[in-house]
Protein backbone atom coordinates (compact mmCIF):
# COMPACT_ATOMS: atom_id res chain seq x y z
CA UNK A 1 0.00 0.00 0.00
CA UNK A 2 1.29 3.45 -0.87
CA UNK A 3 0.74 6.04 1.84
CA UNK A 4 -2.49 5.75 3.83
CA UNK A 5 -5.18 3.76 2.11
CA UNK A 6 -8.13 5.85 0.98
CA UNK A 7 -11.70 4.98 1.98
CA UNK A 8 -13.78 5.08 -1.19
CA UNK A 9 -16.71 3.15 0.27
CA UNK A 10 -18.75 6.23 1.12
CA UNK A 11 -17.95 8.21 -2.02
CA UNK A 12 -21.17 9.35 -3.64
CA UNK A 13 -21.87 8.26 -7.17
CA UNK A 14 -20.97 11.23 -9.31
CA UNK A 15 -23.73 12.33 -11.70
CA UNK A 16 -22.58 12.18 -15.29
CA UNK A 17 -23.60 14.87 -17.74
CA UNK A 18 -25.02 13.65 -21.04
CA UNK A 19 -24.58 15.64 -24.24
CA UNK A 20 -28.28 16.55 -24.20
CA UNK A 21 -27.95 18.00 -20.70
CA UNK A 22 -29.62 15.15 -18.83
CA UNK A 23 -28.07 13.75 -15.66
CA UNK A 24 -28.01 10.14 -14.56
CA UNK A 25 -26.17 8.03 -11.96
CA UNK A 26 -23.81 5.31 -13.26
CA UNK A 27 -23.09 1.98 -11.62
CA UNK A 28 -19.68 3.24 -10.49
CA UNK A 29 -18.71 6.88 -9.93
CA UNK A 30 -17.37 8.65 -13.00
CA UNK A 31 -13.89 9.88 -12.11
CA UNK A 32 -12.96 11.49 -15.46
CA UNK A 33 -15.37 12.85 -18.05
CA UNK A 34 -14.86 14.88 -21.20
CA UNK A 35 -17.74 16.46 -23.11
CA UNK A 36 -17.19 17.77 -26.62
CA UNK A 37 -13.50 18.41 -25.94
CA UNK A 38 -11.88 20.41 -28.74
CA UNK A 39 -8.41 21.81 -29.22
CA UNK A 40 -7.42 24.15 -32.01
CA UNK A 41 -3.93 25.59 -32.42
CA UNK A 42 -3.42 28.87 -34.21
CA UNK A 43 -0.30 29.69 -36.24
CA UNK A 44 -0.60 33.07 -37.89
CA UNK A 45 -3.68 32.90 -40.10
CA UNK A 46 -3.62 29.10 -40.13
CA UNK A 47 -5.50 26.99 -37.60
CA UNK A 48 -5.17 23.27 -36.94
CA UNK A 49 -7.84 21.34 -35.08
CA UNK A 50 -6.15 18.62 -33.03
CA UNK A 51 -9.24 17.38 -31.16
CA UNK A 52 -12.66 17.41 -32.79
CA UNK A 53 -15.28 17.04 -30.07
CA UNK A 54 -14.20 14.16 -27.84
CA UNK A 55 -16.69 12.56 -25.45
CA UNK A 56 -15.36 10.04 -22.95
CA UNK A 57 -15.86 8.70 -19.44
CA UNK A 58 -13.56 6.82 -17.09
CA UNK A 59 -15.12 5.13 -14.07
CA UNK A 60 -13.48 5.14 -10.68
CA UNK A 61 -10.92 2.33 -10.16
CA UNK A 62 -10.77 1.58 -13.89
CA UNK A 63 -7.67 1.47 -16.06
CA UNK A 64 -8.39 3.10 -19.40
CA UNK A 65 -6.02 3.38 -22.34
CA UNK A 66 -5.77 6.02 -25.06
CA UNK A 67 -4.25 4.44 -28.14
CA UNK A 68 -3.74 5.44 -31.75
CA UNK A 69 -1.10 6.55 -34.27
CA UNK A 70 1.34 9.39 -33.65
CA UNK A 71 -0.32 12.75 -34.20
CA UNK A 72 -3.82 11.48 -33.40
CA UNK A 73 -4.17 13.82 -30.40
CA UNK A 74 -3.61 11.36 -27.53
CA UNK A 75 -1.12 13.41 -25.51
CA UNK A 76 -3.07 16.63 -26.12
CA UNK A 77 -6.24 14.98 -24.84
CA UNK A 78 -4.47 13.54 -21.80
CA UNK A 79 -2.97 16.96 -20.97
CA UNK A 80 -6.40 18.60 -21.21
CA UNK A 81 -8.00 15.94 -19.00
CA UNK A 82 -5.22 16.49 -16.45
CA UNK A 83 -5.75 20.25 -16.43
CA UNK A 84 -2.36 20.98 -17.97
CA UNK A 85 -3.88 22.45 -21.14
CA UNK A 86 -7.06 24.49 -21.57
CA UNK A 87 -9.35 23.19 -24.33
CA UNK A 88 -10.70 25.60 -26.92
CA UNK A 89 -14.09 23.92 -26.60
CA UNK A 90 -15.97 21.50 -24.37
CA UNK A 91 -15.87 20.65 -20.68
CA UNK A 92 -13.83 18.38 -18.41
CA UNK A 93 -15.21 16.97 -15.16
CA UNK A 94 -12.79 15.36 -12.68
CA UNK A 95 -14.40 13.64 -9.70
CA UNK A 96 -17.56 15.61 -10.45
CA UNK A 97 -15.93 19.05 -10.64
CA UNK A 98 -15.83 21.09 -13.83
CA UNK A 99 -12.16 22.03 -14.07
CA UNK A 100 -12.75 24.15 -17.17
CA UNK A 101 -14.53 26.68 -14.95
CA UNK A 102 -11.77 26.88 -12.34
CA UNK A 103 -9.35 29.79 -11.96
CA UNK A 104 -5.65 29.06 -12.43
CA UNK A 105 -5.06 28.93 -8.67
CA UNK A 106 -8.11 26.70 -8.09
CA UNK A 107 -6.97 24.36 -10.85
CA UNK A 108 -3.41 24.20 -9.51
CA UNK A 109 -4.72 23.31 -6.06
CA UNK A 110 -7.09 20.71 -7.50
CA UNK A 111 -4.30 19.05 -9.48
CA UNK A 112 -2.08 19.01 -6.40
CA UNK A 113 -4.72 17.19 -4.35
CA UNK A 114 -6.04 14.83 -7.00
CA UNK A 115 -3.68 14.08 -9.90
CA UNK A 116 -0.44 12.20 -10.28
CA UNK A 117 0.95 12.78 -13.78
CA UNK A 118 3.66 10.58 -15.30
CA UNK A 119 5.49 12.56 -17.98
CA UNK A 120 7.13 10.81 -20.90
CA UNK A 121 10.13 13.15 -20.57
CA UNK A 122 10.77 12.32 -16.86
CA UNK A 123 11.08 16.00 -15.73
CA UNK A 124 13.34 15.14 -12.80
CA UNK A 125 15.33 17.79 -10.93
CA UNK A 126 18.94 17.18 -12.03
CA UNK A 127 20.52 18.41 -8.77
CA UNK A 128 18.39 16.15 -6.56
CA UNK A 129 18.84 12.43 -6.05
CA UNK A 130 16.04 9.92 -6.59
CA UNK A 131 14.73 10.08 -3.03
CA UNK A 132 14.84 13.88 -2.99
CA UNK A 133 12.94 14.11 -6.29
CA UNK A 134 10.08 12.20 -4.67
CA UNK A 135 10.35 14.06 -1.37
CA UNK A 136 9.83 17.37 -3.20
CA UNK A 137 6.48 16.13 -4.52
CA UNK A 138 5.51 14.96 -1.05
CA UNK A 139 6.59 18.25 0.57
CA UNK A 140 4.37 20.22 -1.80
CA UNK A 141 1.47 18.03 -0.67
CA UNK A 142 2.21 18.77 2.99
CA UNK A 143 4.05 15.52 3.78
CA UNK A 144 7.45 16.41 5.23
CA UNK A 145 10.36 15.22 7.34
CA UNK A 146 10.85 11.57 8.19
CA UNK A 147 7.38 10.66 6.92
CA UNK A 148 8.22 12.01 3.45
CA UNK A 149 11.55 10.21 3.35
CA UNK A 150 9.98 6.94 4.49
CA UNK A 151 7.33 7.11 1.76
CA UNK A 152 9.89 8.12 -0.89
CA UNK A 153 12.05 5.12 -0.04
CA UNK A 154 8.99 2.85 -0.10
CA UNK A 155 7.90 4.16 -3.50
CA UNK A 156 11.34 3.56 -4.97
CA UNK A 157 11.27 0.02 -3.66
CA UNK A 158 7.88 -0.49 -5.30
CA UNK A 159 9.34 0.40 -8.72
CA UNK A 160 12.45 -1.75 -8.14
CA UNK A 161 14.91 1.06 -7.38
CA UNK A 162 15.42 0.67 -3.66
CA UNK A 163 19.20 0.66 -4.08
CA UNK A 164 19.27 3.78 -6.28
CA UNK A 165 17.88 6.31 -3.82
CA UNK A 166 21.07 8.37 -3.53
CA UNK A 167 21.75 8.46 -7.29
CA UNK A 168 21.37 11.67 -9.27
CA UNK A 169 19.39 11.54 -12.54
CA UNK A 170 22.61 11.74 -14.58
CA UNK A 171 23.72 8.45 -12.99
CA UNK A 172 20.51 6.63 -13.95
CA UNK A 173 19.54 4.96 -17.20
CA UNK A 174 16.51 6.13 -19.15
CA UNK A 175 14.41 3.30 -17.77
CA UNK A 176 15.50 4.06 -14.21
CA UNK A 177 14.63 7.74 -14.63
CA UNK A 178 11.21 6.71 -15.86
CA UNK A 179 10.66 4.58 -12.78
CA UNK A 180 11.67 7.48 -10.49
CA UNK A 181 9.18 9.67 -12.37
CA UNK A 182 6.49 7.04 -11.84
CA UNK A 183 7.27 6.80 -8.12
CA UNK A 184 7.11 10.61 -7.85
CA UNK A 185 3.71 10.70 -9.59
CA UNK A 186 2.35 8.22 -7.04
CA UNK A 187 3.59 10.31 -4.09
CA UNK A 188 0.81 11.13 -1.66
CA UNK A 189 -1.53 8.56 -3.16
CA UNK A 190 -3.42 10.67 -5.76
CA UNK A 191 -6.89 9.34 -6.65
CA UNK A 192 -6.31 10.09 -10.36
CA UNK A 193 -3.20 8.81 -12.15
CA UNK A 194 -2.56 10.02 -15.69
CA UNK A 195 0.39 8.70 -17.63
CA UNK A 196 1.99 9.44 -20.99
CA UNK A 197 3.72 6.27 -22.24
CA UNK A 198 4.74 5.14 -18.71
CA UNK A 199 6.42 1.91 -19.89
CA UNK A 200 8.00 3.18 -23.12
CA UNK A 201 11.55 3.25 -21.73
CA UNK A 202 11.25 0.08 -19.64
CA UNK A 203 12.41 -3.46 -20.32
CA UNK A 204 10.00 -6.36 -20.03
CA UNK A 205 10.60 -7.05 -16.34
CA UNK A 206 10.45 -3.41 -15.21
CA UNK A 207 7.46 -2.72 -17.44
CA UNK A 208 5.55 -5.63 -15.96
CA UNK A 209 6.33 -4.46 -12.42
CA UNK A 210 5.00 -0.97 -13.17
CA UNK A 211 1.87 -2.37 -14.83
CA UNK A 212 1.21 -4.59 -11.83
CA UNK A 213 1.75 -1.63 -9.48
CA UNK A 214 -0.78 0.53 -11.35
CA UNK A 215 -3.23 -2.38 -11.47
CA UNK A 216 -2.89 -2.83 -7.71
CA UNK A 217 -3.57 0.85 -7.08
CA UNK A 218 -6.68 0.75 -9.27
CA UNK A 219 -8.18 -2.55 -8.17
CA UNK A 220 -6.89 -2.64 -4.60
CA UNK A 221 -7.15 0.99 -3.55
CA UNK A 222 -9.66 2.61 -5.89
CA UNK A 223 -7.35 4.88 -7.91
CA UNK A 224 -8.36 5.70 -11.48
CA UNK A 225 -5.71 5.29 -14.18
CA UNK A 226 -5.75 6.87 -17.64
CA UNK A 227 -2.79 6.11 -19.92
CA UNK A 228 -1.54 7.04 -23.36
CA UNK A 229 0.37 4.04 -24.64
CA UNK A 230 1.54 2.02 -27.61
CA UNK A 231 2.58 -0.85 -25.33
CA UNK A 232 0.67 -4.09 -26.05
CA UNK A 233 1.73 -5.41 -22.62
CA UNK A 234 -0.77 -3.07 -20.94
CA UNK A 235 -3.79 -4.13 -22.98
CA UNK A 236 -4.52 -7.18 -20.84
CA UNK A 237 -5.02 -5.09 -17.68
CA UNK A 238 -7.19 -2.39 -19.28
CA UNK A 239 -10.88 -2.13 -18.49
CA UNK A 240 -11.44 -0.07 -21.61
CA UNK A 241 -9.50 1.13 -24.65
CA UNK A 242 -10.21 4.26 -26.66
CA UNK A 243 -8.57 4.49 -30.05
CA UNK A 244 -7.99 7.97 -31.42
CA UNK A 245 -7.40 8.87 -35.06
CA UNK A 246 -7.30 12.35 -36.57
CA UNK A 247 -8.55 13.95 -33.37
CA UNK A 248 -11.62 11.73 -33.02
CA UNK A 249 -12.50 8.52 -31.21
CA UNK A 250 -12.30 5.76 -33.79
CA UNK A 251 -13.50 2.78 -31.80
CA UNK A 252 -13.80 1.35 -28.30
Amino acid sequence: MIGSKMNWANLKKTPTHAVDGSVYAPVKPIAIEGLGVEMTYQSGRQSFKVLKGIDLQVQQSDIQLLMGPSGSGKTTLLSILAGLLTPTGGQVFLRGEDITKMSRSQLANFRLRNIGFIFQGFNLFPALNAIENIEVALNIKGIKGSKAKEEAVYLLEQVGLGEKGKHLPRDLSGGQKQRVAIARALAGHPPLIMADEPTAALDSSSGRAVIDLLKGLAKGEGATVLMVTHDPRIVDVADRILELEDGMIKSE
